[in-house]
């Protein structure tokens, strides 16, 4: 049986807190980073981490600084690079571990953490594989259901609060999920699933809020334009059902990337994060990772 234990790694001045994952076996073991998305925590990483461990690989799972169980200040407040820097560092650590494959070192992400894997394979050609589920590939050119009137809404508390931020003033927040119509990044009539997908449904330091300032930084943040420099096998788990992250935009990144596969399942967004659904799929992402890193179990 395999074990989990706490860890912390510094990632600029910031400490980052995490669990790691050790399957039953013989090391060195190949190693998942797992990069959650956005807003989220690693509490509802626990379940994914588990299986992984139970199919012979070491798992990472961790909290972006300014959330969760991470330091960082202002809390809540996203920065795109900065949680770049910390996947680098996530990296760096199962690296350095005794008992890792430093040359196994497979990326998973969901969202924009999706997006994340991406960019952060273009830039570090040792990942060995990389798995993108529901990724963020830029906004679509159209919000479905969005009115003008809630549109402008949104952009003045965007541009309150960017501006809040670069006058070194506390953040103005807004739910990072809601019911369709809502005053939220996201609001859909999934908003009930978003919860729960977020929260893990129990104990958890999942927040529903979020600085907007960081839809400034995804109106021009397009991970497939780093999919071509991604030498590593791409394996891309597409919603076909997804409003959050249209089809549209997530295919572009399996197309791209030189090694780039596409899995299609007949489901809206936050429901990859359902149990029977997150088995499924997560059993074609271990058939993948398996096929390409040859590990026994």
């Amino acid at each position: 049986m395999g074990t989990r234990r706490p860890v912390s790694f510094k990632s600029g001045k910031w400490t980052l807190k995490g669990y790691l994952h050790e399957p039953a076996g013989a090391p060195p073991f190949a190693c998942l980073v797992m990069c959650h998305g956005f807003s989220g925590t690693m509490d509802r990483l626990q379940d994914h981490a588990a299986a992984f461990s139970e199919a012979g690989f070491a798992v990472l799972t961790f909290d972006y600084r300014n959330f969760g169980e991470s330091g960082g200040k202002p809390r809540q407040v996203i920065s795109i690079e900065r949680q770049l820097n910390d996947i680098a560092a996530a990296i760096a650590f199962v690296r350095a571990q005794s008992n890792i494959d430093s040359g196994k070192v497979v990326l998973w992400g969901s969202s924009l953490g999706g997006g994340h894997v991406v960019v952060a394979a273009a830039r570090d050609k040792r990942v060995a594989a990389v798995i993108s589920q529901v990724p963020f590939n830029g906004f679509p050119k159209k919000v479905e259901g969005m009115t003008a009137g809630r549109r402008r809404q949104i952009v003045g508390a965007m541009l309150k609060d960017w501006l809040r931020g670069k006058l070194g003033l506390s953040p103005v927040y807004m739910a990072a999920v809601g019911h369709k119509g809502e005053f939220a990044v996201m609001a859909s009539d999934d908003a009930a699933a978003a919860v729960e997908a977020m929260s893990g449904g129990g104990a958890t330091t999942w927040q529903n809020k979020v600085a907007p300032r960081i839809l400034l930084e995804m109106v021009f943040y397009k991970p497939g334009n780093f999919a071509p420099f991604v030498s590593a096998p791409l394996l891309v788990c597409m919603a076909e059902g997804d409003k959050e992250t249209p089809p549209e935009t997530v295919r572009e990144l399996a197309e791209k990337a030189p090694r780039g596969e596409l899995r299609r399942y007949p489901i809206r967004h936050f429901e990859i994060y359902r149990e029977d659904i997150r088995d499924m799929v997560l059993r074609d992402q271990i058939a993948f990772l398996k096929t390409h890193l040859f590990v026994a179990g």
